[in-house]
């Protein structure tokens, strides 16, 4: 879109659309569309630089400036959606995904030892900032860049800033409340059909009452989607992370809040098959089948609906998952969610990235300091403090980034109101007493919205997203991980210890933490092995050791 001098390419969407656009009549601006992109451009040509900070909404942009030959390029404050680019060899490219600037030959797929470290000390994370490839970067969230004559520079234009937090509980419930109901009101707003992700879980079924409530208010029916596979009830097993499965409590809230309910059950060897699929998607070695099974599901959804609203994020703002409240990990100077480098050692030839404790260490202490504190605090409010930042900017980001690809490579868009900026920036500071209200994970979420969903969700404990139990699953990624072992025209032989991943095949509950995250046992440890195969095979990836 052209508007006088600057032309502008958007990928996003824009939540608070009609109040930037008031303000921009309002300085004698008129409209020819009804769209966001014109809002963003035209908001551009008003405030230049400080024009993001005016925005509310996910998005990924860039405004040429023709008279001043100047690029500028922008995030949203979260990260929602993806932003990568490359300035080699006299050119500067820039796109939403990693493979579409693999594809300009000046661009090498060489990876470096900081890129294998990313894939083998803290894949599926990545740092922020990092394109694994060499030659690649990611502008971070809340960030802009402005690149003429070939000079480029990064600035933040948000960050976290501690604020006391003076509110008595009844007033942090109303808060919460508020927040949250109008992140989600905002984000129903659609000119195509939309439709809500429902786990059964406290975050989803917050979403998809509120919307239920709204549809209703028209004269419509809600519909929700839910993700389960073959035989998962027959073979499910109960963990620490993982206490229930999901299907025992979905029909109740949709049954609850009224909506048309969709059980979308997946084929463990179809999850399988999909792990090249969402490996290629992604540009990155994967999430192992928490991507492929996405894909799948984002697929099957899109053949209804070209909008959805999903429940992320809460667990990282409100303190949802069980390394917040596991006291003897809490202080533990490491990413709660991957503590040990045992199993990842285990799995590698010996002496293969030696420094690689180094650079996971430092990844971690670099992102701590980033945590703005109040003088004064408690250990524990400091530490809750850490804590929040390290999930904002590690595994909020992978999260983030498995959910934009999987839903957009199916032509979704999947919108994700906990996200929303100003329920972040009130999340940071609240106290962590009220946060975690009656001694529960999301205590303050809980308790704002009990009268509003079956006693049973409000006080179900964090379930994450459903995986498969299914031996199937497991005997295939067994035998894909050895295929990819025994191509010796592929390095990925050469860093990968053949016996070990034997041994864990044999033995799959010797995995007794998980790889990353909740997650991540053997079964999709098996599943990174082979996709990262498929990746090295796929971008003809090249490495610098």
């Amino acid at each position: 879109m052209y508007f006088g001098r600057y032309v502008i390419v958007y990928n996003g969407e824009l939540y608070n659309t009609d109040e930037v656009r008031r303000d921009l009549e309002a300085h004698g601006y008129s409209f020819e569309t009804h769209c966001d992109t014109e809002v963003v451009l035209k908001a551009y040509d008003r405030w230049g630089a400080e024009s993001p900070k005016r925005l509310n909404g996910i998005f990924a942009y860039a405004v040429y400036d023709t008279r001043e030959k100047e690029l500028f390029l922008c995030r949203d404050r979260i990260g929602v959606k993806p932003l990568y680019y490359s300035q080699v060899n006299g050119i500067f490219a820039f796109a939403s995904r990693i493979a579409t600037l693999l594809e300009i030959p000046e661009i090498k797929p060489v990876v470096d030892e900081n890129g294998l470290n990313e894939i083998f000390m803290l894949g599926p994370a990545k740092s922020v900032g990092s394109g694994i490839f060499r030659d690649i970067k990611e502008l971070p969230p809340a960030c802009i860049m402005t690149y003429k004559n070939g000079r480029s520079y990064v600035s933040e234009y948000w960050k976290l800033s501690a604020e006391e937090n003076r509110e008595s509980v009844f007033d942090a419930l109303e808060h919460t409340r508020a927040l949250v109901e109008d992140s989600i009101k905002r984000q129903l707003v659609s000119d195509v059909p939309l439709a809500t992700f429902l786990s059964g879980g406290l975050d989803s079924s917050i979403i998809s009452k509120l919307a239920s409530d709204v549809y209703r208010e028209r004269g419509e029916v809600l519909h929700t989607y839910s993700v389960d596979y073959t035989d998962n009830d027959k073979y499910f097993e109960k963990s620490l992370f993982q206490p229930n499965p999901d299907s025992d409590y979905i029909s109740l809230v949709s049954g609850a809040i009224g909506s048309k309910h969709h059980n979308i059950v997946l084929d463990n060897g179809d999850v399988a098959d999909a792990l090249a699929d969402a490996a290629v998607a992604r540009g990155v070695p994967a999430f192992a089948d928490i991507d492929s099974s996405l894909l799948l599901f984002c697929r099957e959804v899109k053949k209804d609906f070209t909008v959805c609203l999903s429940g992320e994020c809460a667990d990282e703002i409100f303190g949802g998952y069980p390394w917040y409240h596991r006291k003897e990990i809490l202080f533990e100077e490491c990413f709660p969610w991957s503590r040990s480098t045992q199993v990842r050692r285990k799995i590698l030839r010996q002496g293969f990235l030696e420094n690689g404790e180094d650079y996971l260490a430092n990844a971690y202490e670099s992102t701590v300091k980033k945590t703005a504190y109040l003088d004064g605090e408690a250990p524990l409010e400091r530490r809750m403090r850490e804590m929040f930042v390290l999930n904002l900017n590690w595994f909020m980001q992978t999260l983030l980034y498995r959910k934009d690809v999987m839903s957009m490579e199916s032509s979704l868009e999947v919108r994700v109101p906990f996200c929303d900026f100003r329920l972040v920036e009130y999340a940071y500071n609240m106290p962590w007493s009220i946060k975690a209200l009656d001694g529960r994970e999301k205590g303050i979420l809980r308790k704002a919205f009990e009268n509003d969903l079956p006693r049973e969700i409000i006080w179900r404990k964090k379930s994450p997203y459903p995986k498969t139990h299914n031996p199937v699953y497991f005997e295939k990624v067994s035998a894909l991980a050895l295929s990819a072992l025994d191509d010796k025209d592929c390095p990925l032989s050469d860093f990968i210890n053949r016996s070990a991943v034997e041994e864990l095949i044999g033995n799959p509950s010797s995995l007794t933490e998980p790889y990353y995250g909740q997650l991540m046992r053997a079964p999709q440890l098996l599943a990174y092995i082979w996709q990262i195969y498929v990746w090295i095979k796929k971008y003809d990836v090249e490495f610098e050791i």
